[in-house]
């Protein structure tokens, strides 16, 4: 097997922060586990069921899903680390998969469902978007890449996950699009996920990394959590869109930013500050020499509401570029996916009873 070659980036020079309890991801191999699955290659194909649809779906994907076999030295406990995920084909010579189930190894090993094993190059990994792109050394001749869809996701749609929960390879769980624009967090990240798909389809430890593809088998989203039952997420193909290209090409990806804190302009923020609409976000903060800073004015003082302390006295952005932003979630979108570092963009906010706009240009997110 080839190392896996560090040559654009250093691996392990910023360890990725555990998602432990939310992700999906890097699964560990459970000595307990009595449950054991194989290809279904390996099954004689005769007297079979009829299927369905996704029957259907699922054979004319499967080809193109790969599990990840992590291996290496964690970086935070310096203890030998074995794990796994999932991944698919985006060309013909690379496999999308999570950044936080590579993060800790320093190999990784790819089986596709036909049994063929391949080693892997790291060509380039986004901590921010939770996107990592590996080079294959084999590609089988039935395998062919999987395209990201152009078409916004609507809730009700239906979808399923592919991948190997718990190392189970070759498995597929239905549903639909149960939410999206979502904005997932975690305690670990300063930055959430914007535009994340919402999902009813089960995912567990093992499928991040895997696709949630459409009935056309175009995929929606990359898997990336879950946090309870019948609810789970993925990073969204618009925004793997902008991401994957330029890991391919340069290592990495550089987002917008404009540094600032910010809280949704609810009910008790409106009141305090003397709003006529409970809509926008007010800047609570704003980071020294940053974008934002002599461009936008941050809360001045904060006042009590029902046992709560409310920011008053900052701006509230109401718009970008005349795209109106209700909540936090439109801004993590429009940046996330129309904007880049250098951009100027045109903010209209309110400040001190007025309606006034103001020029920005962003600037690049610091590295992890």
């Amino acid at each position: 097997m080839h190392d896996f070659r560090l040559d654009r980036r250093s691996f392990l020079a910023a360890a990725t922060a555990g998602l432990a309890g939310t992700v999906a991801g890097c699964a560990e191999p459970r000595a307990d586990s009595s449950i054991e699955g194989s290809s279904s290659y390996a099954i004689n194909q005769g007297n079979l069921a009829d299927g369905s649809a996704f029957t259907d779906l699922y054979n004319a994907i499967i080809e193109s899903v790969t599990q990840v076999r992590v291996f290496g030295i964690r970086t935070d406990t310096g203890a030998a680390g074995r794990g796994q995920g999932s991944g698919f084909l985006y060309d013909d010579r690379h496999v999308v998969t999570n950044d936080h189930v590579i993060a800790n190894g320093t190999a990784a090993d790819l089986q596709y469902i036909t049994g063929d094993w391949t080693s892997t190059t790291l060509v380039g990994r986004d901590y921010y978007s939770d996107l990592a792109v590996l080079e294959v050394d084999h590609v089988p001749d039935s395998a062919t890449p999987l395209s990201l869809t152009d078409k916004r996701p609507v809730v009700g749609q239906q979808v399923a996950a592919v991948g190997n929960p718990y190392g189970l390879e070759g498995t597929m769980s239905t549903g639909i699009v149960s939410g999206v624009n979502r904005r997932l967090a975690s305690q670990e990240r300063r930055f959430p996920f914007p535009n994340v798909v919402q999902t009813d389809a089960a995912v567990n430890p093992g499928n991040s990394g895997g696709p949630l593809v459409d009935l056309n088998g175009r995929v929606v989203g990359v898997v990336n959590a879950t946090i309870g039952d019948n609810i789970g997420f993925a990073i969204s193909a618009a925004l793997a869109e902008r991401v994957v290209p330029a890991l391919i090409e340069d290592g990495e990806y550089e987002h917008a930013y404009m540094g600032v804190d910010l809280r949704p302009v609810d009910r008790l923020v409106a009141e305090a500050n003397d709003l006529s609409e409970a809509t926008g976000v007010m800047v609570t903060a704003v980071v020294d020499g940053s974008a934002a800073d002599g461009v936008l004015r941050p809360a001045s003082g904060t006042v009590q509401r029902r046992s709560e302390s409310i920011p008053v006295g900052g701006d509230v952005i109401l718009a970008f570029d005349g795209e109106p932003i209700p909540d936090r979630h439109a801004l993590s979108t429009y940046l996330a996916l129309e904007t880049s570092p250098g951009d100027t963009i045109a903010v209209r906010l309110r400040r001190d009873g007025r309606t006034i706009t103001r020029d920005l240009t962003l600037g690049a997110r610091p590295s992890v």
